[in-house]
């Protein structure tokens, strides 16, 4: 799937300034991150276990 496919979002925590933002999308399979300010770059894709560890890692670390 190419990243022009994909349906892009910030948190809603993000600034509105563009700081140190990450993007997500959410295929079937996995969750795909980017950097916000440099979109031409390749994004990275998590599975969708590996994501939930993290983020119920981030919400209680």
């Amino acid at each position: 799937m190419s990243t022009t496919e994909l349906a892009w979002f910030k948190s809603s925590y993000s600034g509105s300034q563009g700081d140190s933002c990450v993007e997500v999308a959410v295929t079937e399979q996995a969750i795909c991150v980017r950097d916000s300010k440099d979109v031409a770059r390749p994004h990275f894709a998590v599975g969708l276990a590996g994501w939930t560890s993290f983020v119920r890692y981030a919400a209680h670390g």
